[in-house]
């Protein structure tokens, strides 16, 4: 696995050992940021279910001011906080350990250009209506929920409101922004 563009363009990143977690492939990383560069400049982008953190990785390489990665896991856990170190990080990165929905509701801040990514397991599917409720409530500028083709999103929770969907194999990205952001804007991201 390796950063695909950015300051930190073909890095490398540790993986984590076994199978508890399931990076975003290569290829959804980079159609990813190819949609979020007009966004992604001085932001923070909040990586929820980090695991190994190739996704806030990748953000920050792309011009975010800083992310926050969650994750819960101890193997994770320990990949991720050797790869913000290899790569110099340590500054731009910030790693809070827990269950995502608990912490989440910590993490938007109304001041701050905010961008949440969550890609739980799929086993807890269940977690993404938790979160983009939550999220809903203070709704951050983007949320966008990386989940497999077969399980199926609403279009709206709260005021986030689905305005845009990629796919790529199994992999599906849906892109949620507040109505009123929405509403302001006649074409979808």
């Amino acid at each position: 696995m390796r950063v695909i563009g950015g300051e930190l363009r073909s890095r490398r990143l540790a993986s984590v050992p076994g199978t508890e977690t399931r990076p975003t492939p290569d290829r959804l990383r980079e159609t990813l940021f190819n949609v979020l560069a007009p966004r992604i400049d001085g932001a923070v982008f909040v990586d929820l279910y980090a695991g190994t953190g190739a996704v806030g990785i990748e953000a920050i390489s792309r011009g975010a001011a800083r992310a926050i990665f969650v994750e819960r896991g101890k193997a994770a856990l320990d990949t991720l906080r050797s790869n913000i170190t290899t790569l110099g990080l340590t500054k731009r990165a910030e790693v809070r350990q827990g269950k995502a929905v608990g912490l989440v509701d910590r993490m938007v801040r109304p001041t701050e250009t905010c961008i949440v990514f969550l890609d739980p397991p799929y086993e807890m599917e269940q977690e993404y209506e938790l979160i983009l409720e939550k999220l809903a409530k203070d709704a951050p500028g983007l949320v966008i929920a990386q989940h497999s083709k077969r399980c199926k999103m609403k279009e709206g929770y709260g005021v986030l409101r689905r305005t845009r969907v990629i796919q790529q194999g199994d992999n599906t990205l849906s892109f949620y922004e507040p109505e009123s952001t929405t509403a302001d804007s006649p074409t979808p991201m």
